[in-house]
Parts: C-alpha cells; sequence; structure tokens
C-alpha cells in the first residue's frame, strides 16, 4: 500500500508564509505526478498547484505569484510555499500523488489533509 503523509499546516496572519510537505511511502515503482489541493470550508475540493512527471507546472489562478510547488522525485515528496497568505487560502489542503504500484498498475492517492488557517 502507499500514503501520503502531509505536514506544516496551522495558523498563521495575513500576509505571513507557510510551507507544507508531504511524502509518499509504500510500494511504489514510480511516482506520475504529484500537487496540492485544498477544500476551503463549505465548499468543494479545488486544485491549488501540481507537477507532472515531465516537470510541468500548472497552478490555480488564486495562487499564481504567492504558491510555489516543488517536487524531489528521489525522495517522493512535494512541498508547497506559501506565501502573501490570504484569509481566503483558509482550508483543508491534501497531497495527491498519481503512482504505479507495479509496471502495469497505477493509482491515485490523497494524504490525510492537513489545516492552514489564515486570520488575525
Amino acid at each position: 500500500q502507499v500514503q501520503l503523509v502531509e505536514s506544516g499546516g496551522g495558523l498563521v496572519q495575513p500576509g505571513g508564509s507557510l510551507r507544507l510537505s508531504c511524502a509518499a511511502s509504500g510500494t511504489i515503482f514510480r511516482t506520475i505526478a504529484m500537487g496540492w489541493y485544498r477544500q476551503p470550508p463549505g465548499k468543494e475540493r479545488e486544485l491549488v498547484a501540481r507537477t507532472n512527471s515531465g516537470g510541468g507546472l500548472e497552478y490555480a489562478d488564486s495562487v499564481k505569484g504567492r504558491f510555489t510547488i516543488s517536487r524531489d522525485n528521489s525522495k517522493n515528496t512535494v512541498a508547497l510555499q506559501m506565501n502573501s497568505l490570504k484569509p481566503e487560502d483558509t482550508a483543508v489542503y491534501y497531497c495527491q500523488a498519481y503512482i504505479y504500484v507495479d509496471t502495469s498498475q497505477w493509482s491515485i492517492f490523497w494524504g490525510q489533509g492537513t489545516q492552514v488557517t489564515v486570520s488575525s
């Protein structure tokens, strides 16, 4: 089995920064893509940022210029540096990964989520 474990959430004031980290472990043949989603209170889960196996990056318009995603393929980790945080960034943040568990079978895995609260 594969597990994604997130860390780094918390309470921060508007304009502050946080760094989220996610590590994948278990039966991993190859990681295709890793990324971050979030679910604000009372809303649906939405894409924040993701990176694919070719190194391509994608960001939600609402976080462009403020958030940076980075990935370490050798360690199966992905991080999200969040700067200039706004109250509307408050959400539960989830790590997601597309992982091959053997040479032919791949699945989508999710972390348990970490709370980010931006408030004064």
